[in-house]
């Protein structure tokens, strides 16, 4: 793996901004109306405005726009509401990663993408076309149509019934429970990181989601966590486990329902509540064909994974009860 210009960038920016903030500090010294936040939030600004993030400047100029291009359409892809569609994008997937595994800057890209290639390969196993059977005089089979929510949900238990444990996932899983049930929420939700990063903290998405559990910076900032580089918080096991949990914890309190509260996880609240609005419904499976074809994909996969990994599907998690008050 290289190292490209970006990592170089930024470590020299990380030093002025570290001598910035000190300077600043050392100033403060002297006023004492300064408070350290103020210069935490300063030091921030900086960096936001002064280190690129842009990491396709890593890659060769073809490359770039080769990689943009893909990221894009894929985009695109998961958003729209056609799961099938997914499909066309396996093959270029798979011929991106080289690309993004080749520098330290996109390697957490490939890592995301990689996550989601089962997301394209379930697509593609649902739009091939059913065998016509003989005698040959029987009608052709109807044009392929949305797959329904239980459709998906066949497909995901079949597609992962034979996956082990992700290697990268023993030395968290019991670490992290007991954060989920301090939280008050099922413990067995740990594996949202399996779903969103395959457990590894390094994974990021183009649109700026990062850590095991894939955390947007505006998310984990309400829930309190870091997210200058290269102190970002969602990076950190730990840290970035208590503000999903709580997330997650906020989102089941709001909708009462798994189902919808992961679907929010993954396509955003505003989505979710506007579509229950509309569709006039309080159900996943009522709204499930008008969320984005990565989400329809998303809730599936996960009950799947819970399945696989703790035997329990969502109706069966059970939000930990408060420990029993000590009588005085």
């Amino acid at each position: 793996m290289q190292t490209g210009p970006i990592v170089k960038m930024k470590r020299v920016g990380w030093l002025l901004c570290l001598t910035l903030l000190t300077a600043a500090m050392s100033a403060a010294a002297q006023n004492e109306d300064l408070a350290l936040d103020e210069l935490v939030r300063s030091a921030e600004q900086w960096a936001a405005e002064n280190l690129d993030e842009d990491f396709l400047k890593a890659l060769q100029s073809g490359d770039q726009e080769k990689v943009q291009q893909f990221l894009a359409e894929l985009e695109k892809r998961f958003r729209a509401e056609y799961v099938l569609d997914l499909a066309s994008a396996r093959d270029a997937a798979k011929g991106i990663l080289p690309l993004l595994d080749q520098y330290e800057e996109t390697v957490p890209y490939a890592l995301w993408l990689r996550t989601r290639l089962d997301y394209l390969d379930v697509a593609e196993q649902l739009r091939r076309p059913r065998p016509i059977r003989e005698p040959k005089t029987e009608p052709p089979p109807k044009p392929a149509t949305a797959p329904s929510p239980e459709k998906l949900r066949e497909a995901w238990l079949k597609k992962v019934v034979d996956v082990t444990w992700p290697e990268r996932a023993k030395p968290y899983v019991s670490r992290l429970k007991p954060i989920f049930e301090a939280e008050k929420v099922p413990p067995e939700l740990v594996w949202v990181a399996e779903v969103e990063s395959s457990f590894d903290p390094r994974a990021r998405s183009p649109a700026g989601a990062a850590g095991l559990f894939q955390l947007m910076p505006g998310t984990a900032q309400h829930y309190g966590l870091r997210t200058m580089w290269p102190l970002d918080q969602r990076l950190k096991a730990e840290p970035s486990a208590r503000a999903a949990a709580r997330y997650l914890r906020f989102l089941h309190e709001r909708y009462k329902d798994w189902p919808l509260a992961l679907a929010a996880y993954n396509a955003g609240q505003g989505r979710v509540d506007r579509l229950l609005a509309v569709q006039k419904e309080r159900r996943f499976e009522k709204i499930a064909c008008h969320l984005p074809a990565e989400t329809q994909m998303y809730v599936p996969k996960l009950e799947a994974t819970l399945l696989r990994r703790e035997g329990v599907t969502f109706s069966q998690l059970r939000v930990p009860e408060s420990p029993a008050t000590k009588p005085d």
